[in-house]
């Protein structure tokens, strides 16, 4: 129910919700004529935190302290996903793979097509990186 893509799974139901599929909504009406009408959507704070547990606890991209780090919790049938992440003047091209259908755990990280550890210092040079993540 919170999650607004449920809001809008049929061509129906977003009629219905009439608002943004990718933010959660501040009120979901009750009365008989706006019952399951979305409202007050970009209003709260709800949105930047439905982004940080996409972002962070989902995808598994953390940033503190100018370090960067993963890990993912996804569904097992997520076989990859890409990000592209801008530092600065540097790009980070971001891969991760799940070939053996793993909800969470990283086995390997390339940075380059080299091995590195799950500890990434953030270069604010103008440079391309690619990342590849197995888990």
């Amino acid at each position: 129910m919170i999650n607004p893509i449920e809001h809008a799974r049929t061509k129906e139901a977003a009629q219905k919700y009439k608002v943004e599929p990718y933010v959660i909504a501040a009120d979901i009406y009750g009365a008989k004529n706006l019952i399951g009408r979305g409202g007050w959507t970009w209003y709260t704070g709800s949105s930047s935190w439905f982004y940080k547990a996409g972002i962070q606890y989902i995808l598994g991209l953390k940033i503190e302290k100018g370090i960067m780090k993963f890990s993912p919790c996804i569904p097992k049938d997520w076989k990859e996903y890409k990000i592209k992440y801008k530092w600065k003047k540097s790009m980070y091209n971001i891969k991760v793979e799940n070939p053996n259908g793993k909800n969470s755990g990283i086995s390997e990280i390339y940075m380059n097509n080299k091995l590195i550890e799950n500890a990434i210092k953030l270069e604010s040079q103008e440079k391309v990186y690619n990342i590849r993540i197995i888990m």
